[in-house]
């Protein structure tokens, strides 16, 4: 239940995001939302955003069945009606009324920077609102393309297709106006990638301590039984004096920092550290290894090893 209230927390942010601030400037962005916009602005305002995102996840969903298996798709369309149901619940109050933010320039970047969190939120959460997650994942399936690649050329290349909407006006005034709206998207797209990263990223982020300290042994002990982290011990000497010490190397997440600083100063004051950022641990305790294995009867078989001239000689005689 926590995970999909988040869920419709995450695609409430997204949709205010994208219907108050980005929509009413007209600017396409990437994903379902994007192609909406463009469905909505080439019909002249007939089709809704929502209708037409809605419609196209359902087809995108009922051709991709097969393929990407029951789990996903239930999951997809859960994800794609929320969203569709919410922005169909505002899209027209503001499209209908003067935008929030006049300035496009600031509007879009605060548009971009709701979605990205609304995207961060419900993707921590296994949320999907399909889109082009579900051409990534056929794409995934089929070629060796990967998923973010996939996502990205499909979101540039909508954003690009806003150039062709209907326009009154000479060629000249189109590529001044359309070009404007295009950059808008563009920019927005690696705004709300970049924000998602950071969301989704943030309770994974991994740091490295190094710490070294005559009392090493009381430090690891609480460290070990407080924190419930892992501590390696390294043999060092110092170059200079000669000294034998013993370094400690401790992984762990963003969260237990503070209370690593909080150990070592009440045991050691003096003692030394360093802490930097990972950019990722994989094992037990952190994150999984995401690599697929070849299958054993698709891996490539070793080459022949060539026969040497004596067996040559041999098989001719």
């Amino acid at each position: 239940m926590k995970d999909y209230l988040l869920i419709v927390l995450g695609m409430a942010i997204y949709a205010i995001g994208f219907t108050a601030f980005i929509l009413p400037h007209e600017v396409v962005i990437g994903g379902m939302a994007g192609f909406g916009t463009l469905v909505h602005f080439a019909t002249g305002g007939y089709v809704p955003v929502a209708v037409a995102m809605y419609v196209t996840n359902v087809l995108l969903l009922c051709c991709s069945f097969r393929l990407l298996g029951r789990r996903f798709v239930v999951r997809t369309i859960f994800g794609a009606t929320t969203l569709s149901l919410l922005i169909g619940a505002i899209e027209r109050y503001f499209t209908s009324h003067q935008p929030i933010v006049t300035d496009p320039t600031m509007s879009v970047a605060l548009g971009a920077v709701l979605c990205g969190l609304g995207i961060g939120v419900y993707f921590n959460h296994h949320g999907t609102a399909g889109g082009t997650d579900i051409i990534a994942a056929i794409m995934d399936k089929l070629t060796h393309v990967s998923v973010g690649r996939t996502m990205m050329m499909v979101d540039m290349s909508l954003v690009a297709l806003s150039f062709f909407l209907p326009f009154e006006g000479d060629i000249h005034a189109r590529i001044q106006a359309r070009i404007q709206t295009i950059i808008y998207g563009w920019v927005s797209i690696f705004i709300y990638s970049y924000i998602t990263d950071m969301v989704m990223n943030a309770p994974r982020q991994t740091i490295q301590f190094i710490i070294l300290s005559d009392r090493w042994q009381e430090i690891s002990d609480r460290l070990t039984h407080e924190t419930g982290r892992g501590v390696t011990t390294i043999a060092a000497e110092g170059y200079w004096t000669k000294q034998q010490r013993t370094l400690m190397l401790v992984w762990c997440r963003h969260t237990d920092e503070k209370d690593i600083f909080r150990i070592v100063k009440a045991i050691d004051p003096g003692a030394y550290v360093t802490y930097a950022h990972v950019k990722g641990v994989y094992g037990n305790g952190f994150d999984p290894i995401h690599y697929k294995v070849p299958d054993r009867h698709t891996r490539p078989k070793p080459p022949k090893p060539n026969p040497s001239p004596h067996h040559s000689s041999s098989a001719r005689d």
